[in-house]
């Protein structure tokens, strides 16, 4: 804090409010921090180091001379950078489910708090302060959140909060086979869901198994069905059955020799039975072959 006098002072001092920190070059304050700067005869300056919150306040450098008192008035303003000290936990939550995520800081000026959900989808600011609410989340907005806290005195502060969200299987792709008399069919069924889906396949009610004949793999969000040596019993419907604890989705495969149509209507979803998500159900017996024909003005032969 800089004062400076000429050579007609008697006296000078410097005050914080009401309490004496120096008079003349004698140290009435405690405080180690404070000292005086004087580079010559005509300064009389304070320093304080390592300032504080508590620092802030009105100094006064207080000048006597022979004719008059005179004051010269400075207010310290002690600024502090944003600091986030609490923000929520990592979360995993259902689907649907009402969220909200908390954020707090201070700092002087006071912070402002926003809140980024950082998916390439998602870049924009969402409306939030200390309290982000996310009314029904939903599987896209999944992902980890930023919380940032600013008030332009030093770089902002940052904290993040990483949220799951539970959603039921749904079947994205499914691969149907066309394959001849003892050669290698398979079918591939994949789906979406956390946590990750279990796989079960059947033919008909008759729930399936790795046989002699028949091998399933599972991979990741993915299942394969592979029949060896397959004969004309093979030939039909199969079902895909994708779960986890929030719920459960069938999509209908099928094994055949060749295609006579393509059907772009799913059929309901159940062991056994099931809806074909490729749009497309082939099957070699010469019914088919003539309700393909019939029906030639409505799908495509």
């Amino acid at each position: 804090l800089r004062c400076y006098v000429d050579d007609k002072v008697s006296r000078v001092a410097w005050l914080n409010r009401s309490n004496i920190i120096f008079a003349g070059s004698d140290k009435w304050s405690l405080d180690p921090r404070v000292d005086l700067v004087s580079k010559g005869q005509l300064e009389y300056s304070l320093r304080i180091q390592k300032v504080d919150v508590f620092d802030e306040g009105s100094y006064t450098c207080s000048i006597q001379t022979k004719q008059q008192a005179k004051t010269s008035q400075v207010y310290l303003i002690v600024q502090v950078p944003a600091s986030i000290y609490k923000v929520s936990e990592d979360m995993i939550v259902n689907e649907g489910s009402n969220v909200t995520l908390t954020c707090f800081a201070n700092g002087r000026p006071e912070p402002a708090i926003s809140w980024r959900l950082l998916n390439p989808s998602a870049a924009d600011p969402l409306d939030g302060d200390e309290y982000l609410d996310i009314t029904g989340i939903m599987r896209n907005q999944a992902g980890r959140y930023e919380c940032k806290a600013s008030n332009d005195v030093a770089m902002p502060d940052v904290k993040y909060v990483n949220v799951v969200v539970n959603y039921p299987p749904t079947i994205k792709k499914t691969h149907s086979s066309v394959t001849q008399v003892g050669g290698m069919g398979t079918l591939q069924c994949q789906a979406t869901a956390i946590p990750v889906p279990e796989f079960e396949w059947y033919r008909d009610e008759k729930r399936l198994s790795n046989s002699q004949s028949i091998n399933i793999q599972i991979l990741g969000t993915t299942t394969i069905l592979m029949i060896a040596n397959v004969t004309d019993e093979d030939y039909g419907n199969y079902t895909c059955v994708a779960s986890n604890r929030l719920g459960v989705q069938n999509a209908s495969l099928f094994l055949y020799s060749e295609c006579p149509f393509r059907s772009s209507s799913p059929a309901l979803a159940g062991p056994g039975m099931g809806r074909d998500i490729n749009g497309s159900s082939c099957v070699s017996a010469s019914l088919w072959l003539l309700l393909s024909c019939i029906a030639g003005l409505l799908l495509q032969c």
